[in-house]
């Protein structure tokens, strides 16, 4: 800061800048201090800087003597002011011109086509835009409700607009709402405490989203391999997995078509190897063949050992499979025998959706590392890894970090979530309206069972298999229902998936299955009909092959539909996941 006349100067005195080792000045006295300041290393800096203060003293005096030395309030404002002084010369909206463009400036046109022309493309969508939801129900932007039964994809578990998150975030906003993890802020420290006092875990670190929250305990688990003398850990993970985006996770995902394009040399990050899931004899001669070092690589000092056996306790994406008692018991005894880490994914079924707060809870298994994201935040950005024992002391400063983990502003959400999870007892009703979610789809099927197969899941976290000869695919279903006001997603390419909020009703849930059934109903009209016109085609000339008046008013209503739900590509949207 420059010099500033001080309250009660006379005329030869004047304040100093800040950075200077002194604090006034007095003309009488000018050459004893030149003389000083020539002891001094940096005298030419500082008188340069004097001289610089007298100039500015000067203007001040050409302009008003008065208003330079005055010792009135004004003067006493210039300094108490000054360290806003900075922010002073922030012009108001629209008072200069800037070459940045405010987005309300910009292309207005429909959302749909900035996606197209602006958004990168690693999503399949929906022709819809949604602009407001309440509770289960999301609105798009022609005024159509549509019931939600996909949250987000798991994340939204108490709905949309609930009034305890919205104001959580709101209040935190009107405080703090990032600080760097240098430093602590009551939330994390708060939220962690619960996550640990919920469930087996000592410590907690907190990341962004599910996938950084596996790299984090991919990361623990080659430390912790490491601290033991494997020089060459390995994670074993489960065929049809699936644990995240990054180059790391999409590794542990044992699912080669989403390694396509990412290897080097043929093969993605090194470490990971992949059983069947639920197969307890396959998985003991895996951990088995891992731990035999190759003779040359011993040869040269390394060691190979088994890091760590990750698992979801039930497979999301891979089709809404529940792990087994028996395989988690092998896969928990394995570690144990071996020094390994057992690791859960809870990223999707945790939090609640199983019925109970993590999924592991209902295979009886406490595993060393967990992780979880999605609902934890309720739809806010927010992950979390948790350990116990000596897993939980693994990592110290500067082994993993993350820049927005845990802040006050995500906390604060996470810690509301927990609130309603606590306080509405919550996870009683994930259990109730899981067994009529469940009831109603088994119903359906014996309706349909030349389109749907088996029902299985925990919980809100549901899944129903469509056939291999049902004529469409989980996406095309997904999409059929979409048309009767049911938001439903794909767990791959032939398993439709419920995942409704938590705080779903009774009425909601048999309104979710009525939409369906009429959307299979709708789907198996149409194929009844297209196979009949296969018949005709065929057998033009008979006249006794008559289209059913039923059919053919379900025909006449699908030619009306928009033409975008017709699009084969819905297809890849069954890959548009997590």
């Amino acid at each position: 800061m420059g010099g500033v006349a001080r309250r009660g100067a006379t005329a030869c005195e004047f304040a100093i800048d800040d950075e200077n080792p002194l604090t006034s000045i007095q003309f009488h006295s000018f050459h004893r201090l030149v003389g000083w300041l020539h002891k001094i290393i940096f005298s030419q800096y500082i008188i340069s800087k004097m001289k610089i203060q007298s100039a500015i003293l000067g203007v001040a005096l050409a302009v008003s003597p008065a208003a330079a030395f005055s010792t009135s309030s004004a003067s006493t404002n210039v300094v108490s002011s000054s360290s806003t002084q900075l922010y002073s010369t922030i012009p108001k909206p629209g008072t200069v011109t800037t070459s940045l463009i405010p987005p309300s400036k910009l292309d207005s046109s429909s959302t749909a086509d900035l996606f197209e022309s602006r958004v990168y493309k690693t999503y399949g969508r929906y022709p819809i835009t949604f602009t407001s939801g309440h509770g289960c129900v999301l609105t798009d932007d022609t005024g159509k409700d549509y019931l939600d039964f996909v949250s987000g994809i798991a994340t939204c578990a108490l709905g949309h607009n609930n009034e305890a998150l919205t104001s959580a975030i709101s209040n935190q906003m009107k405080q703090v709402h990032h600080v760097s993890n240098l430093y602590y802020t009551p939330g994390q420290a708060q939220l962690a405490n619960w996550l640990c006092s919920n469930s087996c875990a000592d410590k907690a670190f907190f990341c962004n989203s599910g996938a950084e929250s596996n790299e984090a305990a991919i990361k623990l688990a080659r430390r912790h391999a490491n601290n033991r003398g494997i020089t060459d850990p390995v994670i074993i993970t489960a065929e049809n997995s699936f644990h995240g985006r990054t180059l790391a996770t999409v590794t542990a995902t044992g699912q080669p078509k989403y390694h396509k394009g990412f290897t080097y040399g043929g093969e993605m990050v090194r470490g990971f190897r992949y059983t069947p899931y639920n197969d307890v004899e396959k998985l003991q001669a895996l951990v088995e063949e891992i731990n035999q070092t190759p003779e040359e690589d011993a040869k040269e000092g390394r060691k190979r050992g088994v890091a760590a056996i990750m698992m979801e306790p039930l497979q999301g994406e891979g089709g809404i499979r529940p792990g087994t008692v028996e395989f988690f018991a092998a896969a928990r005894k394995l570690c144990d025998d071996n020094g390994a880490l057992l690791i859960c994914d809870e990223v999707q079924v945790g939090m609640g959706r199983s019925g109970s707060l993590w999924g592991h809870e209902q295979l009886g298994v406490e595993p060393d590392v967990f992780t979880s994201a999605k609902a934890l935040g309720g739809g806010v950005p927010i992950g979390a890894m948790m350990a116990k024992g000596e897993a939980a002391n693994v990592f110290g400063p500067g082994d993993h970090a993350s820049t927005y983990g845990g802040n006050p502003l995500a906390c604060a959400a996470g810690l509301a979530v927990a609130e309603y999870l606590s306080e509405h007892n919550v996870l009683e009703n994930v259990r109730v309206r899981g067994e009529q979610l469940a009831a109603g789809l088994e119903d359906i099927t014996k309706r349909y069972p030349s389109v749907l197969g088996e029902t299985r899941g925990w919980g809100l976290l549901r899944g129903v298999a469509i056939k291999d000869d049902a004529g469409c695919t989980a996406a095309e279903l997904v999409g059929d229902a979409m048309k009767e006001g049911l938001l439903l997603v794909a767990a791959g390419p032939s398993v439709v998936r419920f995942v409704p909020p938590l705080i779903v009703s009774e009425d909601e849930v048999n309104d979710a299955l009525a939409r369906f059934e009429k959307a299979i109903e709708n789907r198996v009209g149409e194929s009844s009909l297209t196979r009949v016109g296969d018949m005709l085609e065929l057998n033009h000339h008979r006249t006794d092959l008559v289209v059913p008046t039923e059919d053919r008013g379900r025909d006449q209503a699908h030619q009306t539909t928009d033409s975008n739900w017709k699009n084969p590509k819905l297809v890849l949207l069954s890959e548009a996941i997590i």
